[in-house]
C-alpha cells in the first residue's frame, strides 16, 4: 500500500486529536492502520534503497550489499 500526502495528513490529524480530546474506537483502529501502513512503506523504501548501493573496494571492484546472516 502506498501512502499518499493525504494518509500522512490523516495521520497528524488523529495524533492531535487524541492528544485534544480522545479518539473513538473507529479512529483508534484506523489510525493504528495508517500507523502500520506507513512503516510498511517506509521499510519497503529504506530496503529498495539499500538494494541499490553498491560498495567499490580499493582494487576498483565493485558489488552490492548482501543481507546479513544471523
Amino acid at each position: 500500500m502506498a501512502i499518499t500526502e493525504a494518509d500522512i495528513k490523516r495521520i497528524n490529524e488523529l495524533y492531535h486529536k487524541s492528544q485534544n480530546e480522545g479518539l473513538t474506537d473507529e479512529e483508534k483502529e484506523e489510525q493504528q492502520q495508517l500507523r502500520s501502513a506507513y512503516i510498511q512503506a517506509m521499510r519497503g523504501n529504506i530496503r529498495s534503497q539499500l538494494d541499490s548501493i553498491v560498495v567499490q573496494r580499493p582494487d576498483g571492484t565493485r558489488e552490492k550489499l548482501k543481507k546479513k546472516k544471523k
